[in-house]
This record gives structure tokens, sequence and C-alpha cells, in this order.
């Protein structure tokens, strides 16, 4: 039996079911340790993982009651930025730290924010239709009612790490930037040229909004009907954080009844969406499946990251990016990194 026992969900390893975890093993090399996968079912989960060192949470939820089960766990580490799969509460109140990996995908999502936003401003999807439905004629009439992007106003709602790498490629196209995020210095926000705002500034003055806030449970429908009532009739509102944030229902609401242009949504409230669901009928919107982060080297660099963290921690050392920082004080890992590190959710 190994020294440490890292205790997994059973199943698709992300997104290569039966893959294995020899990537994540890289980095565990030499520390005698194991991952072990366990049942998917709540009660199976817990009475495999009460006794592990380290949980590699994928798959199910990791609930309070898995966490209170908890005997031993010096580490709960996720392969995604999101970390609303995991009781992060429950766990800060038992001093267990939540990593998570929040810069491993941010020029990909970036990327996609920006296909999407210009995809939907030049109604990419209508004039490829018009084209295959011999309508060819209709193209350019269509575009004429659009103005030019340059002087446009592009607002981030939460400006993290992807919104910052989305106003480094939003600047050549000469865009006036704004950005509301109360957990942000307002001089680093300027630091990319971008203004410090408030919510009502920028959903009131931005020909796009940019939704990047963090799958929490205080942001949980952020944006309402009230919302979107400020934005401008010819406005196209961009999602690429997480669907739950916004209310859907206001945001179809909104698209109906034009009080906002287009919308153009990585993410939705449902995934996948259920085939009754407005959005999927509508010629006023752009979807795509979830898949901002996807790239050639998602998987690897996500599982290599998670080994990462569940080597540092297993071998004593504060990890990199905690989730739940204030546990790290109390628990008998040791600080080990030269420099301050960003850490938490959007940093």
């Amino acid at each position: 039996m190994a020294k440490h026992k890292i205790v997994t969900p059973a199943g698709a390893s992300f997104t290569v079911a039966g893959g294995g975890y020899a990537l994540e093993s890289e980095a565990l090399d030499g520390l005698d340790a194991e991952i072990v996968e366990a049942p998917t079912d709540t009660a199976g989960f817990t009475a495999a993982a009460k006794d592990a060192d380290a949980i590699y949470a994928k798959g199910i939820p990791i609930t309070k009651e898995i966490i209170d089960a908890l005997q031993n766990c010096k580490v709960i580490s996720l392969g995604s930025v999101g970390v609303d799969s995991v009781d992060v509460k429950a766990a800060t109140e038992r001093g267990i730290p939540v990593t998570n990996i929040p810069d491993t995908f941010i020029e990909e999502v970036a990327d996609h924010a920006m296909t999407l936003l210009l995809a939907g401003f030049r109604r990419l999807i209508e004039q490829d239709k018009m084209v295959r439905d011999g309508r060819w004629k209709e193209g350019r009439p269509a575009l004429l009612k659009i103005p030019r992007l340059m002087g446009q106003t592009l607002g981030f709602i939460s400006f993290g790490r992807v919104a910052r790498a989305v106003a480094r490629r939003a600047a050549p196209f000469g865009l006036r930037m704004m950005a509301y995020d109360p957990f942000v210095e307002e001089m680093q926000i300027s630091e990319y040229g971008v203004q410090p705002a408030t919510l009502t500034e920028v959903l009131s003055q931005s020909d796009f909004v940019s939704m990047h806030a963090p799958a929490r449970p205080e942001v949980h429908h952020m944006l309402k009907e009230q919302h979107f009532r400020l934005m401008k009739p010819s406005a196209i509102f961009i999602n690429t954080g997480r669907g739950p944030t916004v209310q859907e229902e206001a945001l179809i609401k909104a698209l109906q009844e034009g009080w906002i242009a287009h919308a153009a949504l990585d993410v939705l409230e449902v995934e996948p969406p259920s085939h009754n669901n407005p959005l999927l009928r509508m010629e006023n919107v752009t979807l795509t499946a979830h898949v901002a982060s996807a790239s050639a080297r998602f998987d690897e660099a996500r599982k290599r990251r998670v080994g990462s963290e569940l080597a540092l921690v297993l071998q004593g050392k504060w990890p990199m990016s905690c989730v739940n920082p204030s546990v790290l004080q109390n628990t008998q890992l040791r600080r080990w990194q030269p420099i301050g590190m960003g850490r938490g959710p959007n940093s």
C-alpha cells in the first residue's frame, strides 16, 4: 500500500474515458503516492475517501457530507478554473485547502470570447446562412445597419485573468474598455487601458458586455431582468464565464423583446440545454457548447497541473492556487514561494 492515498471518482478522466493517470503522476513520482478510483455515488465515494490524504475532484459534486467525513485529507484538487463542484465553505470550515487551475486555459478562453464578440457583431452565423440559402444579395444590406467596430465600448463584468487577456486582444481593434470588479484594485484595471466603472455604468454604456464572473453562490443570477433593461438596444452580451451567473429567463426575454440585440454564449444555465430552450431557436443568438477552454493542450495541461498541486501538498508545501487561502496559515503546510502568489478563484 502506498504511503499517500489520493482518491478520485471513477470513470472518465475529464475528456478521455479510461485514460489513466500517467500525466498527473509525473509530479508524484518518487512520493510513494497512488491515485485510487472510487465509486461515484455519495455513500460509496465517502467510504473510500474517508482516510484519503487528498481528493482529486472531478465528475461528481464534493459535498459537505463527503467533506465532513474526511479524516486525513490535506487538499482537494480540481482540474478546472471553476470551483462550483466543491463545497468550498465546508472545506474551509474543516481547514482543507481547495485548489483549482486558474491560469491554464486563459489564452484559449480569451480567444473564444473575442471570437464570439466578432462573430456576433458581424452577424457571422446569419451571413453564413444567407449564402447557403441562396440569399447572396441580402448579406451587404444587413451589415449596412451595423456601425464600425472601432470606437465602440467593451464592458467587462469581473476583471480576472481571462478578462484581462480579452482586453489585450480588444485594444488593437480600437475599442474603448471599462470594467466592473469590486475585488480588483482600480489601478490594476487601469493598467490594461480599461476604465474602472460601476456595474450600472458598464451595462448602460457598453456596446458589448462580456461576462466573466466565476461560479460562486454570491453571484448566482447576478444579472437579472433589471440589468438587461439597462443595456443598449444595440448591445451584444457575451458569456464565457458560467451560465448560472445569469438569470437565463431574463436574458431570453431581453432578446425576444429587443432590449438587447444579440447574445453570444459559450455557457448556459443548464448544460446541455433542453431541446425546448428558446435560445436554440433564436436567430439573434450565437451558441457554442462550453468549449472556450478546449485546445490540443487542454487535457495534458490541466492533468499535469493537478499532479503538481497534489505533489506540493503531499510534500508539506503550500499549493500554488488555493481558492480558500485563509486556511493555509492554520495547516502544517509551509510556505515555500519566494514571491507573493496571486490566489483565489478569480485571481
